[in-house]
């Protein structure tokens, strides 16, 4: 079955607010959520929540929905112990209900709170590291870990977590989907490639779990799509451009781009052309519903819907009951 999810948008949106949103996943029928875990924001009229502190606010706040980040880079302002850390304790406030998403990160974050942003090679040879000892310290067990980046003497959590928790390895391009699939328990990707991009890399994907043994049928794959459903789509476009511009550079993810008005001067290329080529712009729900199954029908099981409308709780309500209940039933056409 198809699991649809909320993006809290933690680059806009102030801690309470998203909170009361999240609620309103939950209440809607989502059945996951999706925190950015950033230390900048994308914009300088933006926010810059730390997902650990709101995710177990959120915890407490639910009962039923999945939390997790989309995603976490464990590898240098975060030591990677940090995070199993956070993640275990987590998982005992909300009990098989987390996942964590991983990801090599972006100078906008990680240059600009430790002054480092090696090369790509070596972030994926971090991150490698990194699941290792994350992994090693979910058992319980003590563990000394000597890495080529990282080291541990005599670790141990002594609140491991309650439940396993799913790792979740972001993927951009079919190159790395492979690692996704090597090292992760699912693959993480965003909207906007082509759908040949997409066939590759879940081949790629499903060729590095069979290598490490695993069952790629049972691995989730995650997708994080731009949405926006109202009626006053020329405002929703201004509003989106406004805070998210330049997360749709490129550059942005593998240069040395560290501020927030970096980030918005390489953004002021992005037109509203280019946004409604990257997600669905639009106030048919019929629009929706086929834009989300092209996704479901190239073999992603989990999808992710981020929309910057200011009124998080009117975008929840009504995507829940124009678009979300009938992807949740794919027999069903339209409404």
């Amino acid at each position: 079955m198809v699991k649809i999810g909320w993006k809290a948008g933690a680059e806009q949106f102030a801690p309470a607010d998203l909170l009361r949103a999240a609620e309103d996943a939950e209440r809607t029928g989502f059945d996951l959520i999706d925190i950015s875990d950033h230390f900048h924001p994308w914009s300088e009229e933006g926010q810059a929540v730390f997902c650990w502190t709101w995710l177990g606010a959120a915890a407490a706040r639910t009962k039923r929905i999945t939390l997790g980040t989309g995603v976490t880079c464990p590898i240098l302002r975060y030591h990677p112990t940090i995070i199993a850390q956070a993640v275990a304790t987590l998982s005992c406030l909300a009990p098989g209900r987390v996942y964590l998403g991983l990801g090599t990160g972006e100078a906008l974050n990680e240059y600009a709170a430790t002054g480092m942003w090696p090369e790509y090679k070596e972030r994926e040879e971090r991150m490698q590291e990194a699941i290792e000892l994350i992994r090693a310290l979910w058992s319980g067990k003590e563990t000394t870990f000597k890495g080529k980046y990282y080291q541990t003497h005599k670790a141990r959590l002594y609140t491991p977590p309650a439940r396993p928790v799913p790792l979740y390895i972001s993927s951009m391009t079919p190159q790395s989907a492979l690692f996704a699939g090597k090292y992760g328990d699912g693959l993480f990707t965003v909207g906007g490639k082509q759908p040949d991009v997409y066939r590759q890399m879940l081949k790629n994907f499903e060729q590095g779990a069979r290598e490490s043994g695993k069952d790629p049928a049972a691995l989730p794959r995650v997708i994080e799509l731009n949405v926006e459903y109202e009626q006053d789509l020329p405002k929703a476009l201004e509003n989106h451009l406004k805070y998210w511009a330049g997360s749709y550079i490129p550059a942005l993810f593998n240069q040395k781009i560290y501020s927030p008005a970096m980030s918005m001067e390489n953004g002021q290329v992005v037109t509203p052309e280019a946004l409604k080529k990257t997600g669905c712009i639009s106030s048919s729900a019929e629009d929706h519903i086929r834009f989300a199954r092209q996704f479901i029908d190239l073999g992603f099981d989990h999808l992710v819907f981020h929309s910057a409308r200011q009124d998080q709780r009117a975008f929840l309500e009504a995507y829940s009951r124009d678009v979300v209940k009938y992807l949740h039933e794919p027999a069903v056409a339209t409404h």
